[in-house]
């Protein structure tokens, strides 16, 4: 009887051993599975606290960032910047040298006519546009205005003579001589045409020196 009592109080202490085993088992199978079971949200979650904001401006619109290798450059009428939309404006060429000066006219082709002293000494043959200067080098570019009206020609000849000692720096041909005065034809290229011989406060401007024989600067009297 004593050793039947002491068998099932065996029987129930080895039981409740054996069951206490069993839950420690399947926790400890539970506690070994939970990392596995977490591992995907906290990736998730971690991926997600990694990931940037896109960036906004002051409206709260999302602005993209520029591509790698793009060009910022600013653009006006659908052209960079720095090519013009039309060709640039030519502009006339500065004057080097300028003043005023008193007129006189002549027309010299070897004709003898009105003391023709022969062909210009400057090479080319008589012409309009053809000046005579006392002192600039042959073949220098001037441009004369009078009245609003404006001829460029060119030192072709010396000239005039005595003339320039009294001011008369210039001797315009026969054509630009009467066209600055009123716009005219002269009567022939040997005269005018009008009583007027000289032109005073004629303006004068040296766009470019010639190569040929003279001197550069203001005009001096012929022969000094």
């Amino acid at each position: 009887m004593q050793q039947r009592a002491i068998n099932v109080l065996l029987t129930g202490v080895t039981g409740t051993a054996l069951a206490g085993m069993l839950v420690a088992g399947v926790a400890a199978a539970s506690d070994d599975s939970a990392p596995d079971k977490q591992f995907l949200p906290q990736q998730a979650v971690a991926a997600q606290e990694h990931k940037a904001p896109p960036k906004q401006d002051l409206g709260g619109v999302a602005k993209s960032e520029p591509k790698a290798g793009a060009k910022h450059g600013t653009r006006t009428g659908g052209k960079a910047d720095g090519k013009a939309d039309g060709k640039r404006e030519t502009k006339s060429p500065s004057a080097l040298l300028s003043g005023k000066t008193t007129a006189s006219y002549f027309w010299d082709d070897g004709s003898g006519v009105n003391g023709d002293t022969g062909a210009p000494a400057g090479g080319k043959p008589m012409q309009k546009g053809l000046f005579a200067s006392p002192s600039w080098p042959m073949h220098t570019k001037v441009k004369v205005t009078y009245k609003g009206r404006t001829v460029t020609g060119f030192v072709g000849d010396r000239g005039p003579g005595e003339p320039s000692h009294r001011g008369v720096m210039l001797d315009l041909d026969t054509y630009t001589f009467r066209y600055l005065l009123d716009g005219k034809k002269p009567a022939s290229k040997y005269n005018a045409g009008t009583g007027e011989g000289h032109l005073k406060n004629v303006k004068w401007e040296v766009l470019s020196w010639g190569k040929g024989a003279g001197k550069k600067g203001a005009p001096k009297p012929f022969g000094s």
